[in-house]
């Protein structure tokens, strides 16, 4: 006589190994203990330049003071002066209040007090293997009040960027926390990072992908390199903000394009990025050794945010002193002191 299989018993068998192999998996994920719609509060949207050409026209940015400081990537986004969107949905025109190109990082500041707000004021060690919290605007999902992006996952290392020099474009040169989420999406860049406590420990980076292999870099920057930064321009010891009480003088007192010895690429769009066409011969900008293609991002440290800002600039300045700009060349970002 044949026998006929107990399949009710196979299939409880089946259900129990399943049962016993996926339990060991879900109890070693690391619980996040903060309340997510906590964090989402002090997350912020960004929107300004882009739209055309593939590149988004928004990011995302988490509050630093409740006076209205945020914090977030410096990009093209932030090319005119961004609208930003809080939690709630009420929208501000921000202005840039500070930038550190070398860290990738600008600071915004909106007209509103007694905000929820990240601490940023004591050291945080993260690594491998925290468990933490992304929470950004990524795709834009959110517009108005609803709430922003949270993504789980932890820490996969802790690296140096420099160590990858040539290999991704960012002039950024420090340590980065590798994720293990994917986090590099569009509008994701200036996001928050938090640990299982809810503490602020790094900022999302923009999308960088590997040039040999084409392979995306899901990462962000510890909020111990930024916090200096961030400390001084919050304090206003550091401003990119332009300083109206130095008197605008006459063009024969004032340096210009001519007197530095610098050509600029033609400025037929509205905001022209300052970039060098070309470098006269025995010319202040000729002994600096800057080149065609450079980008000048400061002046005196202001920042220079299209040529016409750089002509005015420089009319505040006497021809007789000396001028510091700090440039883009490639990846790198580099201090460059003219004298005439």
């Amino acid at each position: 006589m044949m026998l006929r299989p107990n399949y009710a018993f196979a299939s409880a068998a089946l259900l129990s190994l399943v049962c016993l192999s996926v339990l060991p998996i879900a109890s070693a994920q690391p619980p996040v203990a903060p309340d997510a719609r906590d964090v989402q509060q002090r997350v912020v949207k960004i929107y300004g330049a882009g739209g055309i050409k593939g590149l988004e026209a928004y990011q995302s940015g988490f509050l630093v003071s409740p006076e209205g400081h945020i914090a977030t990537a410096w990009s093209y986004v932030l090319d005119v002066e961004p609208i930003v969107v809080l939690d709630d949905g009420r929208r501000f025109e921000s202005k840039i209040v500070g930038i550190e190109p070398s860290l990738e990082l600008a600071v915004l500041k909106v007209d509103a007090s007694d905000l929820p707000y990240f601490k940023v004021d004591k050291e945080l060690n993260a690594q491998w293997g925290d468990p933490i919290l992304a929470v950004s605007n990524l795709f834009g999902i959110a517009a108005g009040n609803e709430p922003a992006s949270v993504m789980q996952g932890i820490i996969a290392g802790v690296t140096n960027l420099d160590a990858r020099r040539g290999t991704f474009q960012t002039p950024y040169r420090g340590k980065v926390l590798i994720l293990d989420l994917i986090a590099n999406n569009p509008g994701a860049a200036g996001g928050a990072v938090v640990d299982a406590d809810g503490r602020l420990i790094g900022m999302l980076g923009k999308e960088l992908r590997d040039s040999g292999t084409g392979v995306w870099l899901n990462y962000a920057l510890p909020i111990d390199s930024l916090r200096t930064a961030l400390g001084d321009i919050i304090a206003g010891r550091a401003t990119t903000v332009p300083k109206e009480n130095n008197p605008v003088l006459r063009r024969d007192q004032s340096h210009n394009l001519a007197t530095l010895g610098l050509v600029l690429v033609p400025n037929v769009l509205e905001s022209t990025p300052a970039y060098i066409d070309a470098v006269q011969s025995d010319s202040p900008a000729a002994e600096a050794k800057l080149r065609a293609d450079d980008l000048i991002l400061l002046l005196d440290g202001q920042r220079v945010g299209d040529q016409q800002t750089l002509i005015d600039l420089l009319r505040r300045i006497d021809r007789r002193d000396a001028v510091s700009i700090t440039i883009q060349r490639g990846n790198d970002v580099l201090p460059v002191r003219l004298q005439p």
